[in-house]
Formats: structure tokens, C-alpha cells, sequence
């Protein structure tokens, strides 16, 4: 009576153990991937994914439905791991001014350090592109949500309680984040022509500023970029 009793606990460990153990190999895949990907570029084969991740190849698809499922997955850790480098930065400090110039500055930082990266979660690989990613989509989203909060908590104190006007906050955020991302894509694709990064970071830094003052203007509120932010 007892052995039958206990039979569906030790079921459940080990399934739970089994869950562990797969979900232990998946993210051994996916961090062996975004290596690969990080240092040789994007057309990386399943068989050098496994062999980098120490796991048979024949197992990979049994962690994975396809090879788009992996590639997504991919996608959504890189989007993590970028948006765990920027979120330190959406914190109060100095001016409204440098808060911007730090988080462009960042940002390029990332991409040029991480470009292959970056060119995957844009645009895929040269045989598999990503159109209408859910991981890059969510990811941008997710990040834009939170310049919307920060943009709603920082405006009132810098302005003795002035509110933006409904959607205004997020007409914002995303302005700012769409600007950026295009400009910083474009800026990749442009090769020898293109300016110099200090020079994008500085265009970045103005331009962002300019659409601040202008969402600013348009609400009917006085925003002093160079004033110093409450922390």
C-alpha cells in the first residue's frame, strides 16, 4: 500500500529531473549558438552548435521542433542579454542630457562590440531571415515600455507635477528607441562611408535630445535637458 502510494511521487521527481536535465541542455545549445554566432557570424550549422555545446547532434532536435525554433530561442537570449547591458541605464541620474548621451553611447557600444549579434536578431542568417521575429518584436516592446515608465516618473518631478498628455509618453519612448535602432542599423550596413562612432553616438545623443524637446513643446511644458534629474 505504501510502495503504491509513493509511486507518483517518485514519478514526478524524476520527470521534474528529466525537465531539469533538458531545459539544462537547451540553454547549453543556446549559449554555445550566441558563441558561435558572437565570434564567426551567422551562418553557424547545427552540427558546430552541438559540438561547441559538448551535446550529440541526433539530441538537438528533440530539445528543439526545427532549426527556426532554435534561431528564435537564440534570438530572445541575445534580446535578454541586451537588454540586461541597458537597463542599469534607465535609472535616474545627472541631467536628462547625459542620461541620454550614456544610453546612446552604450548602445553603440553593444552593437559594435557584438555586431554579428546584432545582425542576427535584425536580419537572421544569409539562408534563414527572421522577418516578423515575436522574441525581437516582444524584446523592442518590452524595452520601450520601460523608457514609457521612466519618461512618466521622471516628467511630473522635473516639472512640478506636469503630466505629458495621454500616449504622449509613449509616442516618445518609442520615437527615441526607433530612431536609435534604425540609425545604428543603417550605420552598420554603411561600411567605409560611414561616420565615425563617436560622431554617431554625438548625432544620437542631439537628435534624441531634439525629439525630447519637441514632444516637450508640443505638450506645453518647460523641460531644461541640462537640469539636474531627482534621484
Amino acid at each position: 500500500m505504501t510502495q503504491a502510494l509513493d509511486a507518483p511521487t517518485s514519478a514526478d521527481g524524476r520527470d521534474r529531473r528529466w525537465d531539469d536535465h533538458r531545459q539544462e541542455r537547451r540553454a547549453r545549445l543556446i549559449s554555445a549558438a550566441i558563441t558561435l554566432i558572437d565570434r564567426d557570424g551567422s551562418d553557424v550549422g547545427v552540427a558546430a552548435i552541438a559540438a561547441e555545446a559538448g551535446i550529440p547532434r541526433s539530441v538537438v532536435y528533440k530539445l528543439f521542433r526545427d532549426r527556426e525554433d532554435l534561431d528564435e530561442q537564440i534570438r530572445g537570449q541575445i534580446i535578454d542579454e541586451m537588454t540586461a547591458a541597458l537597463a542599469p541605464l534607465l535609472v535616474p541620474r545627472a541631467t536628462l542630457r547625459e542620461m541620454i548621451r550614456v544610453a546612446v553611447t552604450t548602445y553603440v557600444g553593444w552593437v559594435t562590440a557584438h555586431a554579428n549579434l546584432h545582425r542576427f536578431i535584425g536580419s537572421g542568417s544569409t539562408t534563414r531571415p527572421t522577418p516578423g521575429s515575436p522574441a525581437i518584436t516582444g524584446g523592442k516592446t518590452a524595452f520601450s515600455q520601460s523608457v514609457v515608465a521612466l519618461v512618466n516618473a521622471l516628467i511630473p518631478q522635473m516639472t512640478h507635477g506636469a503630466k505629458l498628455p495621454r500616449g504622449s509618453a509613449e509616442n516618445l519612448a518609442f520615437a527615441l528607441t526607433g530612431i536609435t535602432d534604425s540609425v545604428v542599423n543603417r550605420w552598420l550596413l554603411a561600411g567605409r562611408s560611414r561616420s565615425s562612432k563617436r560622431d554617431l553616438c554625438r548625432f544620437l545623443t542631439a537628435a534624441s535630445c531634439s525629439v525630447v524637446e519637441s514632444a516637450s513643446t508640443l505638450a506645453g511644458i518647460d523641460i531644461d535637458l541640462d537640469a539636474p534629474v531627482p534621484l
